[in-house]
């Protein structure tokens, strides 16, 4: 059994746009195909988690309502989809603090925005801990242009701030490390968004086969936007953004579900569940 998480945020909040954005109104859009991305996931027979960011449900709390009434379970991707490095510690905790008061404690499982969890930003996972939370799924296992951090771990591990890197045997939280690709003679991210919309599925495939020969379950994401492409502005960015944001967008869709209709996936606290 593999692991499907889905970051849900709006138009508005990937990093990549963030930093061109000026007088445009940050009107809720993406919320709009909550519906879609329910439907699409009940015909498929798939729980997905939804590492969901704060704001929204303040703006809208049926969306939570919606999400844990079909079964799936609901994550925390902080408030406004800030990474951790602008961050500080009591403010993260804070933002837990709220996060765990809008779900009435429903949150157990946490994936940072950008993947923004390293080395320099680890005091997160103290801040995970303090607040009774159970997983992480912010690592991606090798290094790369925005993210990553370089690990041989490929499955789940307990992971400590001190060494986020390695399985510690004192560690409270469980971390789902992304799924990755051996191409060439280096390791590639290769679990969502970009990469989805950018290599050939059949590595994407044939890396998930390797995992489940492995048991190591693959860990995948995808956006909201990029399973609603049709509320998804386009933002005038310059080239290397706008090709990393918008590039195969519409592709994305048919991407995961053909994914889905090879592979099984479920949320995270069902397989800590059922592996428990």
């Amino acid at each position: 059994m593999n692991l499907l998480g889905i970051d849900f945020e709006e138009w508005y909040h990937p990093k990549l746009i963030q930093r061109y954005l000026t007088t445009q109104k940050k009107n809720l859009l993406i919320t709009n195909g909550i519906d879609k991305i329910l439907d699409w996931l009940r015909k498929n027979e798939t729980y997905a988690t939804f590492f969901i960011v704060g704001e929204i449900i303040e703006s809208k709390p049926e969306i939570l309502d919606k999400i844990l009434s079909d079964g799936h379970e609901v994550g925390f991707h902080t408030m406004h989809h800030n990474g951790l490095e602008s961050l500080s510690y009591d403010t993260f905790d804070n933002e837990l603090k709220t996060f765990n008061k809008l779900t009435s404690g429903k949150s157990v499982g946490f994936r940072a925005p950008t993947f923004s969890l390293n080395h320099s930003t680890s005091w997160a996972i103290d801040a995970l801990e303090a607040n009774n939370y159970s997983y992480d799924s912010s690592l991606i296992p090798v290094r790369s242009y925005m993210y990553g951090v370089s690990s041989n771990e490929l499955g789940p591990y307990k992971i400590k701030s001190l060494n986020i890197g390695r399985n510690h045997e004192d560690g409270k939280i469980l971390e789902f490390p992304l799924l990755t690709s051996d191409f060439f003679i280096r390791r590639i991210p290769i679990a969502g968004g970009f990469y989805l919309r950018a290599l050939p599925i059949r590595l994407l495939f044939d890396a998930i086969k390797k995992y489940e020969k492995n048991e190591i379950p693959a860990t995948m994401y995808i956006h909201s936007w990029e399973l609603v492409p049709e509320f998804m502005p386009k933002i005038d960015l310059p080239f290397k953004e706008k090709f990393i944001t918008y590039h195969n967008i519409k592709k994305a869709f048919p991407r995961i579900d053909s994914i889905l209709k090879k592979f099984k996936f479920t949320s995270f606290t069902r397989y800590i569940a059922k592996a428990n």
